[in-house]
């Protein structure tokens, strides 16, 4: 390809901080929880990269054909290749995109089909953008991108109290917090400088149902803590982990979580899933091996579900936490039966439909 900036190029990241920036001269736009991608047109050649620099095209070709209608015949585009549904981003059903099997990818295209939504424009025609403000390549992404039911453009404010309220609101469509961008700053490939991200934080009550041993400390330091929800129908569901725990938390775990050790598998509700794939309903399980964890030990050790800890988590996926949760106290004083999915906020997928429609 004959462009500048060309192929390879790494996306400019962003650092994570508690709170918005407020002030003058800050673009706010939501954080989008999917595929990073960078894309390149040259004419009839078409590159979708990720973030790690590989070419997604071959996983999102139903892509394609949009992508080449709304772009100018030559340009660079930053982005995020997400899923999205009536009840929000599906991140799941991304992950199965990338898939060895070409009719398989096939299959899911037609069925769940991807979409692009981008934020920056990094060339356009013969000229990098890369030392432009923001501000201007922003415009000029609106004035060339002619959006289309697969490719659109992310929101856009320079109001913080905007941004607040859509970092209230975001969890329900599946999107992961509010970016703040300075207005005047420019694009710095691989690097983390003057762009940031403000993520959900809230807490629940969690069954602990079992455990995964550190690496290389098998026996002596736990690694992760498999953490359950009751859903409506009584039935303890696995909803992910709690783990970054300090080196001496990891030893003093052992001893915390012997008692509830015995005895454990007799009646456990999660019994039989560590050889599982998925259950029916195709819900990751504990022991669940994937193409993202294939070389990981993911074997597990039950534990009576007697204990509540309270996590930390930024936001659900579905029925499941999107990332790793964080331990922030045993709770002695409640009951496991009180751990329900009832007690999580829920808030509807408003942003996505302003994006998407209501289809």
């Amino acid at each position: 390809m004959n462009l500048s900036p060309s192929p390879p190029l790494e996306p400019m990241l962003a650092k994570l901080v508690d709170d918005l920036p407020e002030g003058d001269g800050w673009l706010y736009e939501p954080k989008w929880d999917g595929f990073r991608t960078l894309v390149f047109r040259d004419g009839d050649e078409l590159l979708v990269q990720s973030r790690e620099l590989k070419p997604l095209n071959r996983y999102f070709p139903e892509l394609e054909e949009p992508l080449r209608a709304a772009l100018p015949r030559r340009c660079v585009a930053d982005g995020e290749i997400v899923i999205a549904t009536p009840a929000g981003l599906d991140f799941e059903m991304l992950q199965q995109r990338i898939h060895p099997a070409a009719s398989r990818v096939k299959l899911l295209a037609g069925t769940h089909p991807a979409s692009v939504v981008l934020w920056d424009l990094l060339a356009h025609d013969d000229a990098s953008l890369l030392s432009l403000p923001m501000r201007e390549r922003r415009q000029r992404l609106e004035r060339v991108v002619t959006a289309n039911a697969s490719v659109r453009l992310t929101p856009v404010t320079q109001d913080p109290r905007l941004a607040r309220e859509w970092l209230a609101r975001f969890e329900g469509a599946g999107l992961d917090g509010v970016m703040a961008k300075p207005a005047h700053g420019v694009y710095e490939p691989g690097k983390r400088s003057g762009m940031y991200k403000v993520k959900h934080s809230r807490t629940c009550d969690c069954v602990v149902g079992g455990f995964r041993w550190h690496k290389d400390a098998r026996g002596t330091a736990v690694g992760s803590l498999l953490l359950g929800l009751y859903d409506a129908e009584g039935i303890l569901q696995h909803v992910g982990v709690a783990a970054s725990f300090t080196e001496r938390a990891r030893r003093d775990l052992v001893a915390e979580l012997a008692p509830l050790r015995e005895g454990a598998l007799e009646d456990h509700p999660w019994r039989g899933w560590a050889d599982a794939m998925q259950s029916a309903d195709g819900r990751r399980l504990p022991g669940a091996v994937s193409r993202w964890s294939a070389k990981k030990d993911l074997s597990w050790e039950p534990l009576r579900p007697e204990r509540v800890i309270e996590v930390a988590y930024d936001h659900m996926q579905g029925t499941r936490f999107r990332h790793t949760a964080h331990l922030v106290r045993w709770r002695h004083d409640k009951v496991p039966g009180e751990c329900t999915y009832a007690q999580l906020e829920v808030t509807p997928p408003l942003e996505l439909r302003a994006v998407f429609g209501d289809g």
